[in-house]
């Protein structure tokens, strides 16, 4: 028999408590190595190389929602019997960290020219190392199944090594290339950016109209600009060649004013008749549209703003001017001389620098490229094929309207903390060479005066390569071959041209292999009111404040009951409070089921024996057969053919659900099932057999065991901590859930027939409900029902449900009838179902006079309440001068009121009718 101690041990506390729950479970999965993935040729495999965090990050709440959907698969597919692997790692986010460590130097008055590049890196991975892992600790407490022993960095040295060695390749290949061109140039991060990294503000801005007159002195040509103070750097006009205005004009030439400069007049039909005179001065180091119309045209380029964004010497007096200064100097310039005609207001969209949102500076400068065309072609007509899905399906298109018009790629940063790109130039015949290591003499002239770039490559240049080289390539190793191609992508719409398609083009290129078989675009998070989340406006949420507050189990389960297929979620800490307490009713629901499983001998079948597992007691009076052998010996009632039903078709939802990615689904389901149908309805038609001493008690309390067990199975991806702990408390065999089986339904369990009895069965226990709190009647004192229908057949189908509608309405009698006499209907009140009534007598539950006298006085008071509140709303000075949200505050309460005034009526005159007598 057990102790008292050893009964304690099979009791769960009375109030969950994430804080002593997780971090416990935490430290067991990885003790017991669970997360670690082996490879075992033959074994179904399953792989995620989850997107690395900037290694600068720290958990957001859109982190939360994409990486806890990793996680559900990955526990899942753990569940199912797949070897998984799921793979963590950070991105050494080039400019994000380099940035961060120039600010700490700033503190001081230095600048990272003062201590050299060497010292310079030395110092960012001593940042690296002591802030970079803050990011991977938050996901543990995210309860995240991560194979820590395979984390990686995009700089590790394997990783690095990779990088350098598909830089090559593709150099060799001739994909990769030095060229002149205009780019994206950030002043403040003395950076190129690309065109997918620049974010773009509407703000109200100028058009500045100007006169440039004719070199011939027969008059101007009056062109029309944003840009004012680039005008310096001008080599050009241009108009479209549709456009009559100007057909005498092209071929001459005018000149530049303030600077005198020739400028010859041209048609392209890039212009654009419609905007402003329909002539464009033209700026081909300041402009990428001018500068192409430079190179069909033949149009010299001048630089005239800087890498500083100051004005360059060829700028003349307004050198060493910042570019905004000297807009306004030349403005006024240009307005004394009487070149300036005319200024109008003007909405601008202005490209901004996603990092730091500086405003952009379109540059010529000399950078690398990456030819795409050619290495676009099979990442296109891959996910064409169908090889790659897109989920949702409409950003198929999204990905292949950009790739099949994909630009060359810049992929040189003027920074320092990143790869260095791999190139070294001949000092003397000018020969670039790209090698894994530096060369000791020239190629092509022998010279040894070789000077490596000094530039490092785009971050997203070594995240192209994560799928793969986080598996061991270049080199052919056993993960890569066992883990690879991976099976999904989770990730955010807006780096799809930033890294998806890169990551499929390379892997292409590489190893001839799709990287992924899904692309899963995750729900953007978004506040209560619509806006983006952002600690910066105030209108973020912290994921660990919720989770000290709540846990990491309802986070999760509130971010993924709402990760469907809109891409737009609302979300509040409000949303996790309502998971808490779902929290709370599955650990009371399991309290009861335990305190009601027998653990001692004597209340066990006879020839059952007990045996002690790891300090429990394990039944095998639970554990003993499988579970469908188990039940087919069992006389089930309605009530547990319905649960069994329930159950298998919440099996299916949920496999469904992870399947398809519809997470929501998913979760909806098991909420709506514990909740309603096993808490609510199940357990209230179990306690009063489980009082009872005969086998009704030994089968209920084995289906209560079964149905939370498998629910615990089927909730633990999502929940795993909470389902954790309970599956732990009670009969189980192994040594974790998140080993055990994922179930399998078995539509032998699916009945309909009883699913429409329960349906029935739970409607008219609602209906007597709202009828005795329409009558007032107190909450424990029993109420007669009488049912009347005409039909036999009716009568007998209520019959067969009577004991269980008893039970969960609180019904002393039941009784059955054609018809209620219309003498005794006052005496009644009644609800009305298709084919049969439903009855309560009034006599006796409640002083029929004395409720009326005090619904009349509610009445009353109330009628008062709403003709203030009307009287105000019916008062135009006050809709019109009081706030809006006042004024809508005044609408919800009055229809509050009306809504509460109906019901009172209603009551009132159902009671009435009634004779108390």
């Amino acid at each position: 028999m057990a102790t008292e101690n050893e009964r304690d041990e099979l009791q769960l506390p009375k109030v969950y408590d994430p804080k002593t729950v997780e971090d416990k479970w935490y430290k067991f999965w990885l003790e017991k190595l669970y997360f670690a993935a082996q490879i075992e040729p033959g074994k179904k495999q399953y792989c995620i190389t989850i997107p690395p965090p900037n290694v600068t990050g720290s958990l957001h709440i859109g982190h939360a929602l994409c990486y806890s959907i990793q996680d559900v698969l990955t526990r899942w597919k753990r569940m199912q019997g797949y070897e998984t692997l799921c793979l963590p790692g950070t991105d050494h986010a080039g400019i994000a960290t380099q940035n961060k460590v120039e600010q700490q130097l700033a503190e001081v008055g230095l600048t990272r020219h003062d201590i050299g590049r060497e010292e310079f890196l030395k110092r960012v991975w001593a940042w690296k190392e002591h802030y970079g892992g803050t990011i991977l600790n938050q996901f543990k407490r995210m309860g995240y199944s991560f194979d820590w022993e395979r984390e990686r960095f995009t700089m590790d040295e394997q990783y690095s090594d990779a990088v350098i060695e598909s830089f090559v390749r593709l150099f060799n290949k001739g994909y990769i290339y030095r060229g002149a061109r205009v780019i994206n140039w950030c002043p403040r991060c003395h950076t190129a950016i690309s065109d997918i990294e620049v974010e773009y503000e509407a703000i109200d801005g100028k058009l500045y109209y100007i006169d440039y007159p004719l070199e011939d002195g027969t008059g101007n040509i009056r062109v029309a600009t944003t840009r004012p103070e680039t005008m310096l750097g001008d080599t050009g006009v241009a108009v479209n060649p549709e456009d009559d205005r100007y057909l005498g004009l092209v071929g001459k030439n005018a000149i530049l004013p303030i600077v005198g400069r020739k400028l010859p007049i041209f048609d392209d039909s890039y212009v654009d008749p419609e905007f402003g005179t329909g002539a464009v001065k033209t700026t081909p180091a300041h402009d990428p549209n001018d500068f192409e119309m430079g190179l069909r045209h033949n149009l010299d380029s001048v630089i005239v703003i800087g890498p500083d964004g100051k004005m360059t010497e060829e700028a003349g007096k307004y050198a060493g001017m910042d570019r905004y200064e000297a807009r306004a100097k030349l403005v006024e310039e240009l307005r004394d001389k009487g070149y300036l005609t005319r200024v109008d207001d003007y909405a601008l969209s202005v490209a901004t620098c996603r990092r730091c949102e500086t405003v952009i500076e379109p540059l010529l400068s000399e950078q690398w490229f990456c030819r795409m065309k050619e290495l676009a072609q099979p990442a296109i007509d891959v996910v064409k094929s169908g090889k790659i899905k897109f989920i949702p399906e409409r950003y198929t298109k999204l990905y292949l309207d950009w790739m099949e018009n994909v630009r060359d790629w810049c992929i040189s940063r003027q920074l320092w903390w990143g790869h260095r790109i791999p190139v070294w130039r001949c000092d003397d015949c000018g020969e670039y060479i790209a090698a894994k290591s530096a060369p000791e003499v020239c190629s092509k002239c022998g010279s040894k005066n070789l000077t490596q770039d000094p530039d490092v490559l785009d971050t997203w240049f070594s995240s192209a390569l994560w799928p793969f080289a986080t598996l061991g390539w270049p080199k052919k190793t056993p993960d890569l071959d066992y883990f690879y191609p991976t099976n999904v992508l989770v990730t955010a719409r807006d780096i799809i041209y930033l890294w998806v398609a890169r990551m499929i083009f390379t892997s292409l290129e590489f190893l001839k292999e799709i990287p992924f078989h899904d692309v899963y675009i995750y729900a953007t998070v978004q506040n209560e009111e619509g806006r983006r989340m952002s600690k910066s406006l105030g209108t973020g949420v912290d994921p660990l404040d919720l989770i000290d507050q709540y846990g990491a189990d309802a986070l999760r389960f509130a971010l993924l009951q709402q990760a469907g297929e809109g891409q737009d979620m609302r979300f509040s800490g409000g949303r996790v409070e309502v998971i808490r307490n779902f929290c709370n009713k599955i650990w009371n629901a399991s309290r009861f089921v335990l305190m009601n499983l027998d653990h001692e001998e004597e209340h066990l079948p006879p020839g059952v024996p007990v045996v002690r597992n790891e300090h429990k007691w394990v039944e095998n009076w639970y554990l003993g057969e499988d579970p469908d052998i188990r039940l087919s010996t069992f006389e089930l009632r309605l009530e547990d053919r319905w649960i069994l039903s329930r159950l298998n078709r919440l099996v299916t939802t949920v496999n469904k659900g992870f399947a398809a990615y519809d997470m929501d689904d998913a979760c909806r389901a098991l909420y709506e099932f514990i909740w309603s149908e096993y808490c609510d309805w199940y357990l209230e038609l179990a306690k009063p057999r489980l009082r009872d001493t005969s086998d009704e008690r030994k089968q209920v309390q084995y289906l209560l065991w079964h149905v939370l067990e498998t629910t615990m199975r089927l909730l633990h991806p999502v929940m795993p901590f909470i389902t954790e702990e309970i599956w732990q408390a009670i009969p189980h065999s192994g040594d974790s859930l998140m080993i055990r089986p994922f179930p399998v339904a078995d539509s032998v369990w699916v009945n309909e027939t009883a699913e429409k009895q329960m349906d029935e069965m739970m409607e008219i226990t609602r209906a007597i409900r709202n009828l005795r709190t329409e009558l007032g009647a107190q909450p424990g004192r029993p109420v007669n029902v009488l049912v009347t229908s005409p039909s036999d057949a009716v009568r007998e189908r209520i019959q067969a449900i009577s004991e269980g509608v008893k039970s969960l309405a609180r019904v002393g009698e039941i009784t059955f009838a054609e018809s209620l006499p219309d003498s005794e209907k006052r005496n009644y009140v009644s609800s009305h179902f298709m084919d049969f009534d439903l009855h309560v007598p009034v006599a006796g539950l409640i002083d029929v006079e004395k409720e009326l006298s005090k619904i009349e006085q509610e009445l009353e008071a109330l009628g008062k309440e709403l003709s203030r509140t009307e009287g105000k709303l019916s008062n135009e000075q006050f809709i019109a001068r009081a706030p809006a949200e006042v004024v809508e505050k005044e609408r919800r309460i009055q229809q509050e009121l009306q809504e509460k005034k109906a019901k009172l009526e209603e009551r009132l005159a159902a009671l009435s009718s009634v004779d108390s007598r």
